[in-house]
């Protein structure tokens, strides 16, 4: 890959904001940074603490946060379904 294609690639992912409305379940660490306007490493250690508690996922033991979590740390209750 050139460094335009990784300058292009790098530019739409930025691009690419995360909103509120449409979190995935399980979020990356990058993504949880973002939300929170803290580094990266600041959510790690966030998550050894247990402030903020990761979920291990493959061989790699990549970190995933749930939404409700994270929203929590926002002050957001998650909109809960009553029937």
């Amino acid at each position: 890959m050139d460094n335009q294609n990784i300058s292009q690639t790098t530019a739409s992912r930025s691009k690419e904001r995360l909103s509120l409305d449409n979190l995935p379940d399980l979020l990356k660490v990058s993504e949880v940074a973002e939300l929170l306007r803290v580094s990266p490493l600041t959510i790690k250690r966030w998550g050894k603490r247990g402030k903020l508690p990761a979920i291990r996922i493959n061989s790699r033991g990549d970190r995933r946060y749930k939404k409700e979590a994270v929203l929590w740390l926002l002050g957001i209750q998650p909109n809960t379904q009553t029937n």
